[in-house]
């Protein structure tokens, strides 16, 4: 049994501070119902094991903020998996990442008084004994008892667990050392973290940070910020994140054999995108591959420009032409051709279209309706996201409103604008501090801020059968407060600054002149980096939309000089296009060479990928001769020109367009599956398609064509490209074997055809 000690009225002298004291006094007076007893492990534990105030002296003084928050944050205790998580753990919750001090300060100083912290005796408290593994901790241990963290948080408590601390200052920036690091493979670097403070003074807080890298296999870096290299060539980014603030240390990764500058000052220049491509393969001692075929880039342009697959005369006549500038005079017609707008239409319809039984048939049909339009009419980009951002008017009459009938608060609105046309994803921000940047609520509300006097006239919202009309105008009423001071927040851009709407004007008129301004280097790259994406398979930065320090483009320069080509073009998406597919690097092969077989990041080859869903299936159309059916749509209408992903097509679900239940930016991969493969081959559809009687197969056997003539228009229509010596020859024995259909042979090198990789994947 523990001796039951009486509780003697000490004199304040014996306490550590003059807090502690009057907390120990009030328990001997308030509490005379406990018998003033207390169970304890040993004598040394009790309230006699104190410092005097002239000891204490020798102490400085813990700030919270400062000194113990970082420690919660380094130990993992505010993490999203622990008690940072949205209603915390074990009754003990914290701010995520240690965002918001005073409700910290709250949750342990108060909250958990008597539970937590424990004065009479502050090694015997909670908030060191758990993550200390002294006691039972569902985190593990996370403090090792004695360590520097344990004794700041030891003598916090013995000072009275105070907020602040005399004149502390306030922590500015931090740097990390080095912030850029070119290594050989397995090579290792240890960075320091210097926190900057508003006194002026530097502290190493190296131990305390928190360290990420964006690529691990390339270069990874441990709990301490010890770096270490890969094998595999590239570049990675080192993330330093101490109590909110950033920075970053870019590591590169070179290969160990040289090459001859000399080889790189011969390489091809069509404009600059190449000559910065080439600048960075040269620091990474990485060569490209050589330019592909002719019948290779045909098929590339044509399905990336105008989402199809080229014709079989449009095969013959390229093939056929033998002039320097055959590859850019294709480009400069495909970007002409309606396909070019329908297809790139429907990229956008991805990212703004919404549920039409949410919005209502006839206000999404209207929307998809602008949208195509304004990408028919070579609308500038600029005045394009204008409109959307201050359109008003009818659901019926204007299709640009549907935005803000889908989208009715202005939270919700905020996260798709800055999302799409800044590159910025605010979602979390609107809870708490984004962990991988500088925004926080304030950001977000103060940006919501612009969308909160919106106003509607009409039936609103009835889903599932939302069908009125809904009217969208600026309105002179309406506020968006902070969820946690409570404030009316005014609009402010995220960065840099913006015109003062007037008294009366519509507040989104002045965001949209911030967004779409020149000056605004985020708008021209995000979409440049979208654009680039979509014609080179990876964009600089992945998610296209997540631009942030933390998640650097591979090629900052190659980006910086398309947002400023897109800029200068008057924000016009056809020279975006055409500067990008006219470059040499858009030319390369996919085959890698021996020092490019590892990179998947800085375009030293054009990387390879399954078509489109919309393309592929106008692909499959076009080879069987059949026009799809699709119901709401007019006879003979391609894939890509369907106004909602709400009409039935097995083949588009298969591969990867939008779930309908979702709400837009719907993003796509291009991954491929099982699920696919098996459709081609067993496809009710495609099979009744390919042996139709109104079909390409039944004319090309019904013509008066050989067998080398039907292999040979069989490959341009399939693969764009004359078939090779064996092919023909497989494919005329086929056709010439004993006993064989003519045209159910046609049939069968038909399906085989589509089901190949080479139909499917572009090279």
């Amino acid at each position: 049994m523990h001796p039951r000690i009486v509780l003697p009225l000490l004199p304040a002298h014996f306490f550590p501070s003059p807090t502690d004291a009057v907390h120990y006094q009030s328990f001997i007076l308030l509490r005379p119902s406990l018998m003033l007893t207390l169970t304890i492990i040993a004598i040394q534990a009790m309230a006699l094991r104190v410092v005097r105030a002239d000891d204490a002296a020798a102490i400085s003084i813990v700030d919270f903020q400062n000194d113990l928050q970082p420690i919660f944050t380094r130990m993992g205790c505010n993490s999203g998996p622990c008690h940072g998580k949205a209603r915390g753990q074990g009754g003990f919750q914290l701010s995520l990442l240690g965002f918001d001090a005073q409700q910290d300060y709250d949750a342990i100083a108060k909250e958990g008084r008597g539970r937590r912290i424990f004065p009479a005796s502050p090694e015997h408290s909670l908030l060191l004994a758990k993550p200390s593994a002294k006691v039972p901790h569902g985190g593990g241990r996370r403090l090792e008892a004695g360590g520097p963290e344990y004794q700041t948080m030891l003598n916090w408590i013995r000072q009275g667990m105070p907020r602040k601390a005399p004149d502390a200052p306030t922590l500015k920036s931090i740097i990390v050392s080095p912030s850029s690091i070119v290594s050989a493979p397995n090579q290792t670097q240890t960075l320091v973290v210097t926190a900057k403070y508003s006194d002026g003074t530097e502290r190493d807080v190296t131990r305390l940070t928190t360290f990420q890298s964006n690529e691990a296999p390339i270069a990874a870096v441990d709990e301490s910020g010890l770096i270490t290299a890969g094998q595999i060539t590239g570049d990675a980014a080192i993330m330093a994140r101490f109590m909110g603030h950033i920075a970053v240390c870019n590591v590169l990764i070179p290969r160990t054999e040289t090459i001859a500058s000399d080889v790189y000052a011969q390489l091809p220049r069509n404009n600059f995108i190449d000559d910065l491509v080439w600048q960075k393969l040269q620091q990474l001692n990485i060569t490209p591959s050589p330019v592909c075929d002719d019948h290779t880039f045909l098929r590339r342009a044509t399905t990336d420009i105008g989402g199809r697959i080229p014709t079989v005369g449009e095969v013959s006549e390229f093939l056929a032409d033998a002039a320097p500038d055959r590859r850019s005079r294709l480009v400069d017609r495909l970007l002409l051709e309606p396909e070019f707008a329908e297809h790139w239409a429907n990229k956008w319809a991805d990212l703004l279209r919404p549920n039409p039984y949410h919005v209502g048939i006839k206000a999404t049909f209207n929307y998809d309706h602008w949208i195509r339009q304004s990408f028919h009419d070579r609308k500038p980009w600029d005045q394009f996201v204008r409109e959307l951002i201050t359109a008003r008017g009818s659901t019926f009459h204007n299709g640009a409103v549907t935005m803000f009938r889908d989208r009715r608060e202005p939270e919700e609105l905020t996260t798709l604008v800055s999302q799409l046309f800044v590159g910025v994803r605010l979602d979390c921000t609107k809870c708490h501090h984004h962990p991988f940047e500088v925004w926080g609520q304030d950001d977000f509300y103060s940006f919501a801020a612009y969308f909160s006097k919106i106003g509607r006239k009409g039936s609103g919202i009835s889903a599932p059968i939302s069908g009125s009309e809904e009217l969208i105008f600026a309105g002179n009423h309406g506020s968006v407060s902070h969820p946690v001071t409570g404030e009316v927040m005014k609009p402010r851009p995220l960065f840099g600054e913006a015109p003062a709407a007037a008294e009366g004007d519509d507040q989104r008129e002045a965001l949209a002149t911030w967004i779409t301004s020149p000056q605004n280097h985020m708008f021209a790259q995000v979409m440049a980096n979208r654009v680039w994406a979509d014609l080179m398979t990876r964009g600089f930065v992945e998610p296209v939309d997540d631009m942030r320090a933390t998640n650097p483009p591979t090629n900052g320069p190659l980006l910086k000089a398309l947002g400023e080509h897109f800029r200068d073009s008057g924000f016009s998406l056809t020279e975006l296009v055409r500067v990008i597919a006219n470059s040499h690097v858009y030319q390369l092969s996919s085959l890698p060479n021996e020092t490019n077989v590892s990179d998947t990041r800085n375009y030293s080859r054009h990387y390879r990928h399954r078509l489109r869903a919309e393309v592929l299936l106008d692909a499959v159309t076009q080879v069987t001769g059949v026009p799809q059916e699709f119901k709401a749509m007019p006879p003979d209408s391609s894939a890509k020109q369907i106004w909602t992903v709400r009409t039935d097509s097995v083949f588009l679900d298969t591969f990867g367009r939008p779930d309908p239940n979702l709400n837009p930016p719907c993003e796509r991969t291009n991954d491929s599956t099982v699920v696919q493969s098996l459709h081609l081959m067993n496809s009710e559809n495609i099979f009744r398609d390919i042996g139709h009687e109104q079909g390409k197969a039944r004319a090309i056997a019904n013509s008066e064509k050989s067998a080398a003539e039907i292999s040979s228009e069989l490959y341009r229509l399939i693969f764009g490209r004359e078939p090779t010596a064996d092919e023909s020859a497989l494919v005329t024995a086929q056709l010439g074997a004993e006993g064989a259909i003519r045209q159910q042979m046609i049939e069968d090198v038909i399906w085989a055809m589509v089901n190949s990789a080479e139909f499917v994947v572009q090279n």
